[in-house]
């Protein structure tokens, strides 16, 4: 679901990649579960996915995000591989293992 935003100069607002998202229709295991983590972790897990699976996933982040004009309370295919494309390369990384 998306709607307009008018009036702003930015295409793309500020994107904070440590909020929540969750991402749902993919495989967890034997079952597909919605995925609570940082948005910066579901864009990267969707990168990761199957072209099946990534057609059929939903991103929803903890505040809606302004992509080329367009207010986006979820995502799906396209705006998600936006999202991809504007992920920094130290975002997804997982945490250092606390266990070493």
């Amino acid at each position: 679901m998306s709607e307009a935003s008018w009036g702003g100069d930015t295409q793309t607002n500020h994107i904070d990649w440590r909020m929540s998202a969750a991402l749902e229709n993919v495989p967890r295991g034997k079952s597909e579960v919605a995925e609570v983590t940082s948005l910066a972790s579901a864009v990267a897990e969707w990168g990761r996915l199957d072209a099946a699976h990534q057609e059929v996933a939903v991103l929803t982040p903890e505040r809606p995000l302004v992509l080329n004009g367009t207010t986006h309370a979820s995502l799906e295919g396209d705006a998600i591989a936006e999202l991809v494309a504007l992920l920094p390369s130290h975002a997804a990384e997982p945490p250092p293992d606390s266990a070493a």
